[in-house]
């Protein structure tokens, strides 16, 4: 079983400033609602610690090993509750050159026995929370 989240949005500024804004992990606690934290290091294969913040859901810490680490263009990584296959998640932020600006796109794609069960639970406000992300990540990218 699979589901996929996804959320976009269109930056009026480089993708090289979205991109440092986004690996900037020092200052989400500054500015981003939905990953309140992230901690490690961002080389492929490492080992992150990441807390999300779900408008309306439960905080949780997890982590997830970098799967992609493309600068100004992507970056990826791969989780798990406990044991793989249970209920995994693949998180992937893609910056995108896109008419002068950067479109964003921001999705994770659940996999595992858990989705059937977990996703009525968490998916409207892991969605919620990639939207008020993306919103801030616009305002910060976009700020002077």
């Amino acid at each position: 079983m699979a589901r996929e989240l996804h959320s976009e949005i269109d930056i009026d500024a480089t993708p090289e400033r979205v991109w440092s804004v986004l690996m900037d992990f020092d200052a989400y606690p500054a500015w981003n609602p939905f990953v309140t934290r992230i901690a490690g290091d961002k080389t492929e294969g490492a080992q992150l610690e990441v807390r999300l913040e779900p408008p309306g859901g439960r905080a949780m810490t997890f982590k997830p090993a970098v799967v992609k680490h493309e600068p100004n263009r992507e970056f990826r990584w791969h989780g798990k509750i406990a044991v793989s296959g249970l209920f995994d998640g693949e998180h992937v932020f893609i910056v995108e050159p896109r008419d002068g600006g950067t479109r964003f796109v921001q999705r994770e794609r659940f996999t595992g026995v858990l989705v059937p069960v977990l996703m009525p639970m968490i998916g409207n406000s892991t969605h919620r929370g990639f939207e008020a992300m993306n919103e801030a990540l616009k305002a910060r990218a976009e700020a002077p």
